[in-house]
């Protein structure tokens, strides 16, 4: 059995910094083998750059993903060629900096990850996710069963509907973007585990990890305000996938929402 965790889109600084400290906490105690992230808003809240990507690497995250805030620090674009654990969205234009999907190998085999984007309320519109996802998958299966994908999108029905396209073709499908963790996790009939949404790792005291009052602010008054990353306790949220490294079947799926710096269970904010 592989162990995978997947944490969602990490919050501004807060967010990063708990990821780096709780790595080695779920290898631990979770007996994780393999680490995912989404790191799309690591960056101040949007974005990712070079220097963020080599810490979460470091710290023992295996691949990180992203989506539609990708391009947002100017430098990444340069660095993506040169690191292929750093991905973005797959259904990019060919001869779009970087790759879609990675395949690493660990002791248990080799694991492909895939980060691919949605179209519905989402900007820009990329080619079709489903189309790419097909060819994609079909070509990775002919190296490993064992493939994760993090479908970065607005809507439940689109990330729902990836799920059952892909059922029985990959061992998990897990969405982001929204910041908010959804409790439908679940193993289809093909053998693919799926979340709706993965959630995000950033403070809990927040409107999807930035400052209350400017939200707020935005929705009183329609107009532009700038939207800072919160502070206060942070909450790390995912899942954590067992699959079957011969089948590449998911076994079990089971979300995680901890609590950064206090013992699982407790709330430091109370």
């Amino acid at each position: 059995m592989l162990r995978i965790l997947f944490l969602g889109d990490i919050i501004g600084e807060p967010g990063r910094r708990a990821v780096v400290e709780s790595i080695e906490y779920f290898k631990r105690e979770c007996e994780v083998d393999f680490v995912i992230v989404n790191g799309e808003n690591s960056a101040a809240g949007r974005g990712i750059t070079p220097k963020i990507s080599i810490d979460l690497l470091r710290a023992g995250v295996a691949v990180i993903t992203t989506g539609d805030h990708i391009w947002d620090q100017r430098e990444i674009t340069g660095y993506l060629p040169t690191e292929p654990r750093l991905l973005r969205p797959l259904n990019y234009p060919l001869g779009t900096p970087g790759a879609g999907s990675v395949v690493l190998p660990t002791a248990k085999g080799k694991v492909a990850v895939v980060n691919v984007q949605g179209r519905t309320f989402m900007q820009p519109p990329l080619e079709n996710p489903f189309l790419a996802m097909e060819a994609e998958v079909a070509r990775l299966r002919e190296e490993t069963p064992v493939i994760f994908v993090d479908v970065h999108a607005e809507t439940t029905s689109e990330k729902i509907a990836m799920g059952r396209f892909l059922d029985g073709q990959v061992s998990a499908v897990v969405g982001t973007h929204t910041h908010t963790q959804t409790a439908d996790e679940q193993i289809f009939p093909g053998g693919t585990a799926f979340l709706c949404d993965a959630g995000m790792c950033g403070p809990v005291e927040s409107c999807l990890g930035r400052e209350i009052a400017p939200i707020i602010q935005r929705f009183l008054t329609g107009r532009p305000v700038s939207f800072p990353v919160a502070g206060g306790p942070v909450k790390l949220h995912g899942a954590i996938v067992d699959v079957d490294e011969t089948s590449g079947r998911a076994l079990r799926i089971e979300r995680v929402a901890h609590w950064h710096g206090a013992a699982p269970g407790t709330n430091p904010a109370h």
